[in-house]
């Protein structure tokens, strides 16, 4: 069935009894595609006010080969829509609480596009053992501070009256004049749609609440906690920059495609599964994992969401 009721905390660290958080209660959309018997499983995850029909163009493809997963977070699509708690650690532990109840599914690589960045990276930190590699997507981490200044009005302009036209104006900075009008108009439309109080509750958990991951330096430490091989796409070249030499497991790769948009995956989808796929057949070998570093083999920490 596509709709999964999911009841768990809402820690992805503990999604199997409530130790960190509070008890909730979501309805997530998801469907699965691809052999049952595939070697690897991918997530899917979308980013903010979006859904997981942004994945249409890639798929049918991937589902050629492997497992795929392609889900609506909390408040987005056609998901349950909670009151409160629209967070991407949330959403980070909405999707463990699927994993699991999903046999023979997980360890899975979690491919995550801008807010959904933060939600892969969060689930993979709390549960590595869900997670055995990242593809994140131009990820909703890593702002200088020249642009992170900016992001408390923002957040506060989003708690207006106007939070639809807000988050319609702050996704226009996603786009270039190489971004096909198609694409600009099927997110302006999914935001047009979008739950007020989500778009600026997941926005400020971003970017503005304590613990938010979305600028510099507290990306630096989210990325430095990192076990998981990372395939990274970005468009800024001084955004890959800055990641690259963060990234430490030895199979980790940042790729920048200049000139690109912030939907790069959408912009130029062929050449995206092409990287993607070759990526995975280098970091992830057929029925592989792609382990922890191996600086922190023997430490404990690969294993912290297991305890």
């Amino acid at each position: 069935m596509p709709f999964t009721e999911l009841r768990h905390s809402t820690d992805p660290r503990n999604s199997a009894g409530p130790r960190h958080g509070a008890l909730t209660d979501v309805r997530l959309f998801h469907t699965e595609h691809g052999p049952e018997d595939a070697a690897h499983a991918l997530l899917l995850v979308h980013g903010w006010g979006s859904d997981s029909h942004e994945w249409v163009q890639h798929i049918p493809h991937l589902a050629e080969r492997y497992r795929v997963i392609a889900a609506d977070l909390r408040g987005h699509g056609s998901s349950g829509v909670p009151p409160s708690g629209n967070t991407p650690r949330a959403m980070a532990a909405d999707l463990a609480a699927l994993l699991d109840g999903l046999p023979g599914r997980a360890p899975v690589t979690a491919v995550g596009h801008s807010m959904g960045g933060q939600v892969v990276g969060l689930l993979a930190a709390d549960r590595p053992d869900l997670v055995h590699a990242l593809v994140t997507v131009d990820p909703g981490y890593g702002f200088p501070a020249a642009v992170a200044e900016a992001f408390p009005r923002m957040a506060e302009a989003l708690r207006g009256p106007d939070a639809v036209r807000t988050a319609i104006a702050i996704d226009a900075w996603d786009y270039t004049p190489a971004t096909p009008a198609w694409i600009r108009t099927w997110h302006d439309r999914r935001l047009e749609a979008a739950a007020p109080h989500v778009l600026a509750e997941a926005f400020a958990a971003m970017f503005t609440d304590p613990g938010a991951i979305g600028a510099r330096p507290a990306a630096e430490r989210h990325l430095a906690e990192r076990t998981r091989p990372t395939l990274s796409f970005r468009f800024d070249p001084e955004h890959a920059e800055w990641e690259r030499p963060l990234l430490r497991h030895p199979a980790s790769e940042v790729v920048c495609w200049p000139g690109s948009g912030h939907r790069l995956h959408e912009e130029r989808p062929a050449e995206f599964l092409l990287v993607l796929e070759r990526w995975l057949e280098r970091a992830v070998p057929e029925g592989g994992s792609g382990g922890p570093h191996p600086d922190e083999r023997g430490t404990g920490r690969e294993n912290r969401g297991a305890q």
